[in-house]
């Protein structure tokens, strides 16, 4: 992971300074298993940097920004490449701060504390990856206002007061506009630094490559400016975000080496995602825009 940021063109005090990190904070055996192997990797120089630094600063990251822009995908790097072990919490309407910090359990005959992904990533000086927390309950992020600010604490009502781990990182991703998600407090933005996560012409052409080796620089152009298109229609309403998924993107090119046919893999990758008739027009429209009629399987892939 190391020589990829070297590729990427990370400056080398960075690098040194990650090597010093991993040094000084070694992994216990037993989450070991808990530090990502990446098979994926993250294409933005600037975000690496920004987010490289502010995690050696000691500060804990909040990456915003639009639908199919990387975030989940860059915070998995960012444990990778820091070699930490790994805790994902995803918010939905059921996640209090019991599941977070941890609660009760009978065991053995006897009551114990049976801890949650937090308590857990704060002892072992692991990244919590706080997945869409603009989802999250207040009562559920309430108890994260000590762990995140310069207190670095987790206060388990009944148990030991615990100091995290100077290692612990969290990491928070948000998407704007889905379903649930609602405006973050100031109090809870403030304990953050917040990266905004862009959509690059390279790094998608490069993702895509990635995947599929044997597709040709012109035709990952060609579906890269496709992509961008939809996602401007969307940034300007034209469009929802619901055709704007980079995954759907990512197995329409699967199902066009495969040998389908180019249009109908678009249709099933992203313009269906939608199920409003109109939108549906308005997408095909603009892939059409950007991709011939005439295109063909062999103009896309080497082989």
């Amino acid at each position: 992971m190391l020589e990829k940021l070297r590729e990427l063109g990370i400056r080398d005090d960075l690098i040194r300074e990650i090597t010093e990190y991993r040094e000084t904070y070694p992994v216990e055996q037993e989450y070991g298993s808990r530090i990502p192997k990446l098979e994926q990797f993250y294409y933005g120089k600037e975000v690496w940097e920004q987010a490289i630094t502010a995690i050696l600063c000691g500060e804990n990251i909040l990456l915003a920004g639009p639908k199919a822009t990387g975030k989940s995908l860059f915070a998995e790097n960012l444990a990778g490449v820091f070699a930490r072990p790994r805790w994902d919490v995803s918010f939905h309407v059921n996640m209090d701060a019991a599941s977070l910090i941890g609660m009760d359990t009978f065991r053995g005959g006897e009551v114990s504390f049976r801890p949650g992904p937090v308590y857990t990533a704060a002892k072992a000086g692991g990244f919590a990856i706080l997945d869409e927390i603009n989802m999250a309950k207040s009562e559920a992020m309430a108890v994260l206002h000590a762990t995140l600010d310069f207190r670095r604490t987790i206060d388990v009502p009944g148990y030991e007061r615990m100091e995290l781990h100077p290692a612990t990182r969290f990491i928070a991703t948000m998407n704007y506009g889905y379903a649930g998600t609602k405006e973050l407090n100031e109090a809870l933005v403030s304990r953050f630094v917040v990266i905004q996560m862009p959509i690059s012409k390279e790094s998608l052409i490069k993702l895509i490559k990635k995947h599929y080796p044997d597709i040709r620089e012109e035709g990952a152009g060609e579906l890269t400016f496709m992509f961008l298109e939809l996602h401007k229609k969307c940034e300007n309403g034209e469009i929802s975000s619901k055709a704007l998924d980079l995954r759907g993107l990512l197995g329409a090119v699967g199902l066009m080496e495969k040998g389908l046919d180019i249009f109908t893999a678009l249709d099933m990758g992203i313009t269906n995602k939608t199920f409003d008739t109109y939108e549906q027009t308005l997408i095909r429209d603009t892939i059409r825009t950007r991709i011939s009629k005439k295109t063909v399987k062999k103009d896309l892939f080497v082989k």
